[in-house]
């Protein structure tokens, strides 16, 4: 069983079923059809598989070209059909884990996921869950609900945990690229989940087990969070200080050693570094265990939207102008700039606070043309000398590398620029930093 399946890895004819085509399924579903294997996708939302089905790409860092060379040479298929799964050699979950509103974790897609596994399960089958969990949920959610039916783990199915990494918007940093990181139930899962991706990325390190791996991925993004919480700590004592935080960074990181450059913002978004912490907070108060620098991280830069609201009062104040009424326009609302995804992005927050304070919000992105924010439908405007001009203050939320500030900064009568994106307009007085 273990030979057999290993063999269909090495010669490719191995069939691979990946669960959830978003940021992290569909890039990986690609790899492995671009290295020959047979890959078939199951995802729920019937326009995601229309669209890949059609040759078509909605993640920016898959181009369509790929989906479409790889779909009509028979490598790539989309289907909502579960029973499939049962075809299946290799099956890798890749489904959201978000936050309940009681910021607990929400594995509801996993659950489903390992339900539909189960109902279609046979023999000889390797299982690998990416998506991002707290330690210990490949063996108390995916084990019970796949090792229930006498089918030894180790021997007749192969379970392992592989923590994506996934940045989007990264054009250095590709899904081949980056080393992957893989932990079995057994020793011989954690074999064969090494041996599958090095069919397509470089290096691949195997750990103990699956809460080692699990752990690794959290470990990551709560390292993130802490530092970016410092370092949005020492945004604003500097501003108190009047310090320019930007400069300080600048000339901490030409050490070569002991220092690593993290950037203040208007606060962290995407699904990774604003969710994954709060999933090791909750692990570790189920140990009696209370993870202090991850919460006060996680408070520093929740106040972040708040503090950028109040930068801008103090803005208008020092042009004798109220907020209210004010005409304040937003430059970039997704959460990182160069990709269209607004999960959590900070400028939900500093525009429901805007609105909430009965400023008249405007926003421009080149890549959201509209959203929904509590009922109110916003769409881009253009970015114009007229419409930076006739703005009260202009807020730039995320810096996109299209957008044209020379055109901001010399036109608008007031800016934040809270990501530092004209720091080549130095001395116009009109430009206020974080």
């Amino acid at each position: 069983m273990i030979n057999n399946l290993k063999s269909k890895i090495t010669d490719k004819s191995a069939n691979i079923g990946i669960i959830g085509l978003g940021y992290v399924g569909l890039p990986l579903a690609v790899e492995f059809a671009k290295a020959g294997f047979s890959v078939t996708g199951f995802d729920n939302d019937s326009v995601k598989v229309s669209e890949i089905n059609k040759g078509a790409s909605y993640i920016p860092d898959v181009p369509s070209k790929d989906v479409k060379d790889i779909v009509s040479s028979g490598k790539l298929s989309v289907t909502s059909d579960k029973s499939l799964l049962n075809k299946m050699d290799v099956i890798i979950i890749c489904v959201p884990t978000p936050l309940r509103k009681t910021k607990e974790p929400d594995i509801s897609f996993i659950l489903q996921a390992a339900e539909d596994i189960n109902s279609n399960l046979r023999k000889g089958q390797l299982v690998i869950l990416e998506s991002t969990t707290y330690p210990g949920t490949t063996e108390e959610v995916i084990l019970p609900k796949l090792g229930g039916n006498g089918l030894k783990v180790g021997k007749d199915i192969f379970i392992a945990f592989s923590p994506e990494r996934v940045d989007p918007g990264n054009k250095k940093y590709k899904t081949k690229d980056i080393p992957k990181v893989v932990g079995g139930v057994t020793e011989v899962c954690t074999e064969l989940a090494k041996v599958l991706y090095s069919q397509i990325i470089k290096e691949v390190i195997p750990v103990s087990s699956t809460r080692s791996a699990e752990m690794v991925k959290l470990l990551e993004n709560t390292y993130r969070i802490v530092n970016i919480g410092l370092i949005n700590e020492i945004a604003l004592l500097c501003n108190k200080m009047d310090v320019d935080v930007w400069e300080i960074i600048n000339a901490a990181k030409t050490k070569p050693f002991g220092f690593m450059p993290f950037y203040p913002g208007p606060g962290v978004g995407g699904h990774c570094i604003s969710t994954d912490p709060h999933y090791l907070s909750w692990k570790a108060r189920t140990y009696g265990f209370e993870t202090r620098f991850i919460e006060l991280a996680e408070k520093i830069n929740s106040s972040m939207p708040h503090y950028v609201v109040d930068r801008i009062i103090d803005g208008l104040n020092s042009q004798k102008k109220p907020l209210k009424g004010s005409k304040i326009l937003i430059v970039g609302v997704t959460y990182k700039k160069d990709i269209s995804d607004m999960r959590e992005s900070p400028s939900l927050a500093v525009i429901n606070s805007l609105i909430e304070k009965e400023a008249k919000v405007q926003y421009h992105d080149p890549l959201v043309s509209n959203f929904e924010i509590d009922g109110l439908s916003l769409n881009s405007i253009d970015l114009t000398k007229e419409s930076v001009s006739s703005s009260d203050c202009v807020v730039i939320i995320t810096d996109h590398t299209v957008l044209d500030y020379k055109l901001i900064a010399e036109n608008a009568n007031l800016v934040l620029d809270t990501r530092n994106a004209l720091k080549a307009f130095k001395g116009n007085a009109k430009i206020i930093k974080l």
